[in-house]
C-alpha cells in the first residue's frame, strides 16, 4: 500500500541535502561555541555563518535573529518578553484564531493581571485590521500579535496593513511559522518588530526555531543562566541543527514562488475532484483562488463525521492527514479556530485538514480523492 502524507502543516520531511549537512556538521563539531579554544572557535564560526545566511534569506541583520527550540518557544519569548519589559498596565491584543503557543501565553498574561484582548474573525476567517488597531488603543497595548497564516484553515491575515499603522505606540509580532517558504515576507519593509519561525516546517530538523527581534525593541528573557543569543535565550546552541536549518531556510525562500504556485494548482485540483466525488463536503475558509489562502491548505467538513475517527480510518487506508493542529491532536475539544469562525461544536469536530507540501504529487491528489470517496461516499 502506497502511503500518502498530507500533513505538511504539522511537519515536513527532512530534506536530503539538509540531512547530509546536519550529519556532516555533527561529525565535524567537537566544541561548545562559547568556549575560547580551537574547537569552540570552530563551532562559533559555524554558528555565526549560519546566522548570517539565515538573516540574508530573511532580509534582516544577523544581530536581529535569536535561535530557539521552535515556533512555540519563539512565540512565548515574544509575548512574555515584550510584556515583561513593558510598563505596568500595558496590554496585549491578539486574535481568537492564533496557534495555542500564542493563545496560552496570552491567557497566562491575563491571569497575571495584564489586559488582553482577543479579536474575532468572520465566517471566512477575515480579520478587520481597523478593529485590531482600535482594540490596541483601548487597552494601551504594548504588543499586538497576529499570525501571518492560520495553520488549521489556511487564511492569510493582514499583518502588513496592521504593522504599517502610523504613529502606533505598540510593538507588532507575527507568528509566521506556516507562512515562511509559501508566502512572501518583507519583515523590515512592513515594520514587523518580532516574527516567529520553525525550521521543521521547511524541511529542516525538529528542535530549531528563530525569533526575529528588530533592533531597538525591548525584550526580557524567559530564562536566565547564560549570555547566549544576546542574553535573551541562554543555553548552549544546537549548532549542527542551526547550520542545517540555515540551509533549509535558504532553500525555502529561494523556491517559495515556484512551490506556492504548484501547491495552489494541486489544491485547486484536489478540491475540484473531491467536490465532484463528494458534493456534501464543505470547504472552510476563503476560496482557493486568489491570494487570501495559504497555498496547500484545505480544511473540510464532512457532516455527521467525527474528524479524529476519520483520521484514524484514513490512516489505516494509507492516507495521513489531521483533524486540526498537531499540537492539539490528543484533545477531545473541537477546533478553537472553527469555533471562532462561527461553526457549532459538532461541526468543528468534523473538520479534516489536508496540507500539501514539496513532496506532494498529482498522483497523491488522485489517491486522496479515491480514498476519501471509498470511506465517505
Amino acid at each position: 500500500m502506497k502511503r500518502v502524507y498530507l500533513d505538511h502543516n504539522s511537519t515536513t520531511p527532512l530534506r536530503a541535502e539538509v540531512r547530509e549537512l546536519l550529519f556532516a556538521t555533527l561529525d565535524e563539531l567537537g566544541g561548545n561555541p562559547s568556549s575560547v579554544h580551537a574547537s569552540g572557535r570552530r563551532a562559533r564560526h559555524l554558528l555565526d555563518q549560519a546566522r548570517e545566511r539565515a538573516a540574508a534569506a530573511l532580509g534582516v541583520h544577523e544581530d536581529e535573529l535569536i535561535f530557539t527550540s521552535g515556533g512555540t518557544e519563539s512565540n512565548n519569548l515574544a509575548l512574555h518578553g515584550v510584556l515583561a519589559a513593558a510598563k505596568p498596565g500595558a496590554g496585549l491584543v491578539t486574535t481568537a484564531i492564533e496557534h495555542s503557543s500564542v493563545l496560552e501565553p496570552a491567557e497566562a498574561l491575563a491571569r497575571g493581571g495584564r489586559l488582553v484582548e482577543f479579536v474575532g474573525v468572520d465566517r471566512a476567517g477575515r480579520l478587520d485590521p481597523d478593529l485590531v488597531v482600535a482594540r490596541a488603543a483601548a487597552c494601551s497595548a504594548a504588543l499586538v500579535s497576529v499570525m501571518t497564516a492560520n495553520n488549521e484553515v489556511g487564511m492569510l491575515l493582514p499583518v502588513a496593513e496592521i504593522a504599517r499603522t502610523k504613529a502606533r505606540a505598540w510593538r507588532f509580532h507575527t507568528d509566521a511559522v506556516q507562512a515562511l517558504g509559501r508566502v512572501e515576507l518583507r519583515l523590515a519593509e512592513w515594520g514587523i518588530d518580532l516574527a516567529s519561525f520553525s525550521m521543521h516546517k521547511l524541511g529542516g530538523p525538529v528542535g530549531v526555531g528563530v525569533l526575529y527581534h528588530r533592533k531597538g525593541v525591548d525584550l526580557a528573557p524567559l530564562a536566565r543562566g547564560g549570555g547566549q543569543e544576546g542574553g535573551l535565550r541562554p543555553g548552549t546552541e544546537n549548532v549542527a541543527g542551526i547550520v542545517a536549518s540555515a540551509l533549509a531556510l535558504e532553500l525555502a525562500v529561494r523556491e517559495r514562488a515556484e512551490l506556492a504556485q504548484r501547491l495552489a494548482r494541486l489544491s485547486q485540483s484536489l478540491w475540484s475532484e473531491l467536490h465532484a466525488a463528494l458534493p456534501h463536503l464543505q470547504l472552510v475558509g476563503p476560496a482557493l483562488e486568489g491570494d487570501a489562502r495559504l497555498p496547500g491548505t484545505l480544511n473540510l467538513l464532512a457532516a455527521h463525521v467525527d474528524g479524529k475517527v476519520l483520521v484514524t480510518r484514513l490512516d489505516l487506508a494509507g492516507l495521513e492527514v489531521s483533524a486540526g493542529s498537531a499540537c492539539a491532536s490528543g484533545s477531545l475539544e473541537p477546533s478553537h479556530v472553527l469555533l471562532a469562525l462561527g461553526f457549532t461544536r459538532d461541526e468543528a469536530r468534523a473538520a479534516l485538514r489536508l496540507s500539501l507540501g514539496r513532496s506532494t504529487s498529482s498522483e497523491d491528489v488522485h489517491n486522496v480523492v479515491e480514498t476519501l470517496r471509498k470511506i465517505l461516499g
